[in-house]
């Protein structure tokens, strides 16, 4: 073979390899670039998480992608730091059982000054409380009593009245039984349960937004769900109210963290977590007054008059436990 056929062949090699590599590398760059947040937060928090973003610098730098807090869960315990993720905003408690099972998340730096002890991993983002709302309405036109407690939900005069959110798909549904729990023991909850999902029927939501939802259109007459999305309703005129259950007002917090990649962690991630706690905070005590850092206020916005917490430390293993209060 002649030399020249020798050097055009190279040079064609060359060349093919170059162009392969360089439109790989061309479409690979813009979007490895991106922060990917993944979170299961309501629609308010992620409106406030995009706009804080947009306005600080980092339009078109992230994918955000929501899912449901126990598709969520699930994928961290069964990913860990293989998850396609660089940042996450879920319930705290899955953020526990994940980095206890995991090791996947990094130390997280924040200028802002927690009020309560917490893993190093963790910035609370939320506080997520649970309560009775209902449409004032369609009470009315029912004729049915406003309940007073959550045990009051059992009872048979509220059967097809009611919508509550599953607790196998929705932490939110969490917070009801955590009340019974703590207030009546497992055994007594358990019974009291029982009755209130005869009571819910077919308005048993997968969303812990899906109560509040059927309860404004008047589909149903009460639910039981997050308590910022009742006081909303009523602030804007809807014909919702809610009550303060006689055991309490459960919370729950959820939390920012940041996926360990070792050193394919996208340094952006941590910059971007720090612009959503430190320009979004004021906004999130607006939808969740609780506060939950040094120099926070309510803003004198109307918060539950009985706040309590689970007396054990929440964990997706004790979850677990008492979803079978309901198989």
């Amino acid at each position: 073979m002649k030399k020249k056929t020798l050097v055009a062949i190279g040079l064609t090699i060359s060349a093919l390899l170059f162009g392969a590599c360089s439109s790989s590398q061309a479409e690979k760059d813009p979007q490895d670039d991106k922060v990917v947040i993944y979170t299961n937060a309501d629609e308010e928090p992620v409106e406030v998480i995009k706009n804080v973003l947009d306005q600080n610098g980092y339009q078109d730098q992230y994918v955000l992608q929501s899912f449901g807090t126990s598709e969520l869960g699930s994928k961290m315990l069964s990913e860990g730091t293989n998850i396609e993720t660089d940042l996450v905003t879920m319930s705290t408690f899955y953020l526990t059982s994940a980095q206890d099972s995991k090791k996947m998340f990094k130390p997280v730096n924040t200028t802002l000054e927690p009020l309560d002890t917490i893993p190093n991993y963790t910035a609370p983002f939320t506080v997520q409380e649970g309560t009775i709302f209902y449409n004032t309405e369609a009470l009315k036109e029912k004729g049915l009593p406003i309940p007073a407690s959550l045990k009051d939900l059992a009872k048979p005069v509220y059967k097809g009245a009611l919508s509550i959110s599953d607790i196998k798909q929705s932490s939110t549904a969490w917070l009801l039984f955590q009340a019974l729990i703590d207030n009546y023991g497992e055994k007594e909850a358990k019974e009291i349960l029982a009755d209130i999902y005869k009571n819910t029927g077919d308005h048993l939501e997968a969303s812990g937004s899906g109560p509040i939802k059927k309860v404004r259109l008047g589909e149903v007459a009460i639910g039981f769900g997050l308590r910022h999305q009742a006081v909303k309703d009523k602030n804007e005129g809807l014909p919702i109210d809610y009550v303060e259950p006689t055991e309490g007002t459960y919370s729950l917090t959820e939390s920012l963290a940041l996926v360990d990649k070792g050193e394919a962690t996208n340094p952006k991630a941590q910059k971007m977590l720090n612009t959503i706690l430190s320009k979004g905070r004021n906004n999130l005590l607006e939808i969740y007054p609780s506060p939950l850092y040094q120099g926070e206020e309510n803003q004198d916005l109307d918060t539950a008059a009985k706040n309590k917490i689970f007396p054990q430390t929440l964990t997706a293993e004790l979850l677990a436990e008492h979803q079978k209060l309901i198989d």
